[in-house]
């Protein structure tokens, strides 16, 4: 597939550009330089001709270089690899600081590459643009467009410059589409660690600091003939901690990232202090990934540097049973990200856990199990009347979602629903799984 990687130095606008031409906001845009960190992928259209944008950190500014030098050496292989990876470039400049040394170290640098190259010049409509194209020309190449991604002018044109490599969409099967898997947890736990270790090799940026990782980044990849799209995403701490604008942004999109996932991995640090494991904000994000219907796996990260690992398993394993009883026998895996150590295993167990998201029980199945549960502890007494479950059937998957069809439905407790939903758990094996109820009454023919 065609692929347009969007360079240039920090805050010239490459992000509203990759969300423009997406059509949705998926990077994070801030007026504070460098925000980007990762190359983030994603596959737009024009028409019914797909392609994919890389947005990028951009090329190793001044400034990130003498504050974070790891980081910003990190941050130029990252875009060098989307060059790499490109079959064209697009140069951004800034239409209203106009053409900086910066700049033309860039052109410099793209000039020895073997690739398609147009510059666009962005913020171009704003009334303090100072940047004509002929000031671009100087920097020796021959495609120049004015676009501003704020106000969606000459994406037109941008679109006509990458039309001859386009070519129109072939229909895919549902069943050859990716897996979404989203890696969550809180700063520094080694998300970005693990996403390069299942990826196989250096494609997020990883440091001994929290923090790093902004965007949610979407990656494309293939396990044992399955698809997947890993997504990995920014640490979330509480929200009484998160106070700088650009995190909280950056948590606004891990939480995004939440809502079009199938599988979540949530990662937790082995190393953490046995009485601060899964402290209120894990429950919290399992807890989301529970309400927003995702299959949820444990993966306990860094295990290779403690000692008390069964009884560490064993805590959690219990907290999450009594704090998160909706999603009872969440599946637990102990690994190394660092070390690739039980990452084989991890993968097993979101792949098991998937097709459990996708069971479907037949309905005279259901129907046979149910009379057993209510012997067994029956509905309770309302104004006098026992309630009374008549029929039960799934009716849909993705995640296993029940109609219950009874008399009082609007008196049927929680409590109750909890009481069928660990026997489903029980008897039909779904551990980990959250299971939805959908009570419906039942008419009384004779009022």
């Amino acid at each position: 597939m065609f692929t347009l990687a969007l360079i240039g130095r920090p805050n010239v606008g490459k992000s509203s550009l990759f969300n423009r031409l997406l059509g949705r906001k998926v990077a994070i845009v801030h007026e504070r330089p460098g925000v980007t960190r990762d190359f983030q992928e994603a596959q737009a259209y024009y028409g019914d001709m797909p392609f994919r944008i890389l947005d990028t950190p951009g090329l190793a500014d001044p400034e990130t270089s003498a504050t974070h030098p790891e980081l910003a050496k990190n941050m130029q292989l990252q875009s060098e690899a989307a060059i790499e990876e490109a079959q064209m470039v697009a140069f951004v400049v800034d239409g209203i600081a106009g053409i900086t040394a910066f700049d033309g170290e860039i052109a410099k640098f793209l000039h020895k590459k073997n690739k398609s190259i147009i510059v666009l010049i962005n913020k171009n409509d704003s009334k303090k643009a100072q940047t004509t194209e002929y000031d671009v020309f100087a920097l020796g190449f021959q495609t120049v467009i004015s676009v501003s991604a704020e106000h969606n002018l000459g994406i037109d044109a941008l679109y006509e410059a990458i039309h001859p490599y386009l070519t129109l969409e072939e229909e895919v099967e549902v069943k050859d589409r990716p897996l979404k898997l989203a890696i969550m947890g809180r700063p520094n736990v080694g998300k970005s660690t693990l996403v390069n270790a299942l990826f196989g090799e250096e494609r997020l940026l990883t440091a001994d600091m929290p923090g790093v990782t902004r965007d949610s980044v979407s990656l494309l990849w293939e396990h044992n003939g399955q698809k997947f799209e890993l997504i990995d995403t920014a640490g979330i701490r509480r929200k009484a901690k998160v106070q700088d604008a650009v995190e909280q942004l950056a948590v606004q999109s891990a939480n995004r990232t939440l809502q079009f996932a199938e599988m979540v991995v949530l990662v937790i640090d082995a190393t953490i202090p046995i009485e601060e494991q899964l402290e209120k904000q894990d429950l919290s994000l399992a807890q989301q990934v529970a309400e927003e219907g995702r299959g949820l796996i444990l993966a306990l990260n860094k295990v290779d540097k403690i000692n008390h690992l069964p009884q560490l398993m064993e805590h959690i394993r219990n907290q999450l049973n009594y704090q998160l009883a909706q999603v009872r026998d969440v599946p637990m895996v102990a690994i190394s990200a660092l070390n690739h150590k039980n990452l084989d295993q991890l993968l097993d167990m979101v792949l098991e856990l998937n097709k459990l998201w996708n069971m479907r029980i037949p309905t005279a199945k259901l129907n046979d199990w149910l009379p057993f549960m209510l012997d067994k502890h029956p509905t309770p007494v309302v104004s006098g009347r026992r309630i009374r479950i008549k029929y039960m059937t799934q009716v849909k998957s993705r995640p296993p979602t029940f109609a219950l069809f009874c008399t009082k439905a609007d008196d049927l407790p929680a409590s109750y629903l909890r009481y069928l939903s660990n026997g489903l758990r029980d008897d039909f094996n779904l551990p980990g799984v959250p299971i939805r109820f959908i009570v419906k009454g039942i008419k009384n023919p004779y009022s």
